[in-house]
């Protein structure tokens, strides 16, 4: 199979959250406008001051970077944005509860929705994002195995192995309960360091919802669009204009094109 781009139609309205100091948002806009979606840019002033209440929006993805300089640590500020005001708690709460949407939290965005507790919403106990074991930012492209979990995003890609990036300085998933307990989408390819660069617990990478609808992940999957955004492809796969991890978003497409 030869991964190429595959222009659709627009007909599912998705959004890119972002806050004061999130990154990556174009390339992560680029690569839904070119799986389909009809992407719409939501700042957080957008929701406070209720110019975006994200009811036509079925795609929602919080993206990296780090959100009000990581003052309070790695996106503590961007939840309390959705804690401590009433509206916008309503609007993410709201968005979450639909059973016709998904969502996509990468790196600062993962750390947002594991903050507001949203992945693991009935356990007593949430899950934490902690400081890399190593104590300092990691920047690392290695191998991730995606395993067979709930995600809808991940169908059609569990038991490969695919090149990613990380930038973060506070990745490490920290579990407080056992492993079966927990939908984990995708593993680094061993646990020592540095291919785990943050020392998450059970070497996750990736993390999902149990209904399968809401995945968060520490590494970078709209910085490995393309073969020539991976620090190494294979060279039998000369014919690829897109790497696989577009198929994440086409499986979100088709998913919701059924659920709308």
């Amino acid at each position: 199979m030869v991964f190429t781009q595959r222009k659709k139609k627009y007909t599912i309205n998705a959004a890119v959250l972002r806050e004061k100091g999130s990154n990556s948002e174009r390339e992560m806009a680029y690569l839904m406008d070119m799986c389909g979606f009809k992407v719409r840019d939501v700042h957080m002033t957008d929701i406070i001051e209720e110019r975006e209440n994200l009811k036509d929006i079925h795609f929602l993805v919080a993206v990296g970077g780090f959100s009000n300089s990581d003052v309070l640590g790695s996106a503590k500020g961007w939840a309390g944005a959705f804690k401590y005001n009433s509206n916008a708690k309503k609007i993410i709460t709201d968005f979450f509860n639909r059973s016709d949407t998904l969502t996509l939290g990468v790196c600062n965005g993962c750390q947002l929705f594991i903050e507001l507790g949203m992945i693991n919403p009935s356990d007593e106990k949430k899950p934490k994002m902690e400081f890399n074991n190593s104590g300092k930012f990691e920047c690392i492209f290695s191998p991730v195995r995606i395993k067979e979990s709930s995600s809808i995003m991940m169908k059609n890609l569990e038991g490969t192995i695919l090149g990613i990036w990380s930038a973060h300085g506070e990745g490490k998933f920290s579990f407080p309960y056992e492993e079966k307990k927990y939908e984990i989408s995708g593993k680094y390819y061993y646990e020592k360091y540095p291919s785990n660069p943050n020392g998450s617990d059970f070497n996750t990478a990736m993390l999902c919802s149990k209904d399968g609808r809401h995945l968060v992940m520490m590494p970078h999957l709209e910085r490995s669009t393309f073969p020539w955004n991976w620090g190494h492809y294979p060279e039998n796969r000369k014919n690829d204009t897109v790497s696989p991890w577009v198929i994440a978003f086409e499986n979100a497409y088709k998913w919701l094109i059924n659920h709308k």
